[in-house]
C-alpha cells in the first residue's frame, strides 16, 4: 500500500461512516425531539469519544502560547460541523438519506472546488481544471438523479 493509499481509504471511510451516523442521529431525534437537541448529545458524545482517544494516547495538551497565536474565526470549524449535524438530522426524515446525502456531498465539492482553486483558508492550491469542473457537474448529476425519485416504501 502505497502512502496515497491510506489518505485515500480514510477519505473513504469518513465517507460512508457518515450515513449512519445520519441515521442514527434521526433515530435519536425520535426519542430526544429537536435536531438541536440531538446535535448537542452527538457533539457531546464526541466530545468525550475525543478525549479518551487523546488521553489513551497520551496526546499532549497543546501549549497555550500556541492557541493564543489563533485567530477567533479559526474556532468556527465545530459551529460549522454542528450546522451540518444539525442539517441532516433536519432534513432526512423529510426527504431521506440518501438525497440528504446526496446534496450535502454536491455541497461539499461545489465548495471544496473553489477552496482548492484559490488555496483558500491556507489550503494547496488545486486549479479548478476542466476535468474537476466535469467531475463536480456528475456530482451535480447524480444529486439530480436522485432527487428526482419520489420512491416511498411505506
Amino acid at each position: 500500500m502505497n502512502g496515497r493509499t491510506i489518505y485515500l481509504l480514510a477519505a473513504l471511510a469518513g465517507g460512508a461512516i457518515l450515513p449512519v451516523q445520519v441515521a442514527l442521529n434521526t433515530l435519536l431525534r425520535r426519542y430526544v425531539g429537536q435536531p438541536m437537541q440531538v446535535t448537542f448529545i452527538s457533539y457531546l458524545a464526541g466530545t468525550l469519544a475525543s478525549l479518551i482517544i487523546c488521553l489513551l494516547a497520551r496526546y499532549p495538551l497543546p501549549a497555550l502560547t500556541s492557541l493564543s497565536q489563533t485567530s477567533w474565526w479559526m474556532w468556527i470549524g465545530g459551529c460549522l460541523g454542528t450546522l451540518y449535524v444539525w442539517s441532516t438530522i433536519f432534513a432526512t426524515p423529510k426527504i431521506g438519506a440518501v438525497l440528504a446525502l446526496a446534496l450535502t456531498i454536491a455541497g461539499q465539492t461545489i465548495a471544496a472546488l473553489f477552496l482548492d482553486h484559490y488555496g483558500v483558508l491556507g489550503l494547496t492550491k488545486y486549479a479548478a481544471s476542466p476535468t474537476r469542473i466535469v467531475g463536480v457537474v456528475f456530482v451535480i448529476l447524480g444529486v439530480s438523479l436522485v432527487a428526482g425519485s419520489k420512491a416511498v416504501i411505506e
